[in-house]
């Protein structure tokens, strides 16, 4: 996820997306295989003749047949993704699918207007605040809603692909009802950023990268630990189920770590170039709510502890005593 983005949904690209500001009522935007069970039965029976023949025994529950599958067991598949992030898939998807297929322009932009974050909708002008539809619930749901809907199917296959690899290592670590809780509060987090950052702002913004920018902060914690899962990856360590639930790095080891200094450096100068327009995408002046991905990136590095269920929460931010 490279950052988000603003303007019309044709042309928008990567990450979160504000969109152009507009009057209200017109935002556009696969026959058969042998047992194998059968073939080892066989193997054996003529095995047991053969050895019998010469007045040997051999105990038949030591043959063990070599099978493709007993090779490949200790291989994890990378993407093998729990089924909640599967779930967020579908619904990213679906929710894009209907926009485009099933709404009308006009339609879409009420859709936009009432569950997009807008920063303008918290002015207090009245004028102001009060011309975006749903009222007092909006001004509540929209921290999170904006995270369901993108501009179009470039936007939305990017923040996916960075969604499944992040996404899957932290529900594989805090299972399905705190992955969701970590998401929504992670998103509602880089709205906040947003709203900081861009008061009285009356372009929408939408895009799930704010979430998944605090899912990258997070994995960060315990990624990169001995036997975790790119050290379990990299020397076919403990099965997958283990390495994702090693004990995670202090908060002040995490950031004392050349590895996730390198990745935070990259990291934020993308942002940062494309928050100033040295890099952009799509139509020029289109802008990038990169302080979205900010705000929703280090409230996952802070608030991973709150969330993390393998080790006791007093032992992830303290640094070990000697």
């Amino acid at each position: 996820m490279i950052g988000g983005r603003c303007g019309t949904r044709q042309n928008a690209a990567t990450g979160c997306v504000r969109r152009a500001p507009k009057p209200p009522h017109r935002v556009q935007k696969g026959g058969h295989l042998p047992s194998l069970l059968s073939s080892a039965s066989i193997a054996q029976r003529r095995i047991a003749l053969a050895v019998g023949e010469r007045g040997s025994y051999l105990d038949l529950t030591q043959v063990q047949p070599v099978t493709q599958s007993s090779e490949v067991k200790s291989s994890e598949p990378l993407f093998n993704m729990p089924s909640v992030v599967v779930a967020t898939v579908a619904v990213l998807v679906l929710i894009h699918a209907v926009r485009a297929i099933a709404l009308s322009d006009a339609a879409d932009d009420q859709v936009v207007l009432t569950f997009a974050f807008i920063p303008a909708r918290y002015s207090t002008d009245p004028l102001v605040g009060g011309q975006f539809p749903g009222g007092f619930g909006a001004d509540l749901w929209t921290f999170f809603t904006y995270g369901f809907l993108h501009a179009d199917l470039m936007h939305l296959g990017v923040n996916l692909a960075w969604l499944i690899p992040f996404g899957t290592a932290l529900a594989r670590r805090f299972g399905a009802w705190r992955y969701i809780a970590f998401m929504l509060v992670t998103a509602a987090a880089g709205a906040l950023a947003q709203l900081i950052a861009s008061p009285g702002s009356q372009a929408p913004m939408i895009g799930a990268s704010a979430a998944i920018s605090g899912a990258m902060a997070a994995s960060m914690r315990f990624m990169f630990q001995r036997n975790g899962p790119l050290d379990s990856w990299r020397h076919s360590g403990p099965p997958a189920a283990e390495a994702y639930r090693v004990p995670a790095a202090p908060l002040l080891a995490t950031l004392r770590d050349p590895r996730f200094l390198l990745f935070l450096a990259v990291w934020m100068g993308l942002n940062v170039l494309m928050g100033f327009g040295a890099i952009s995408f799509g139509e020029p002046g289109q802008q990038i709510a990169w302080q979205a991905h900010i705000g929703g990136f280090f409230a996952g590095l802070l608030l991973f502890a709150a969330f993390d269920p393998s080790v006791p929460q007093a032992q992830l931010d303290v640094e070990p005593s000697g």
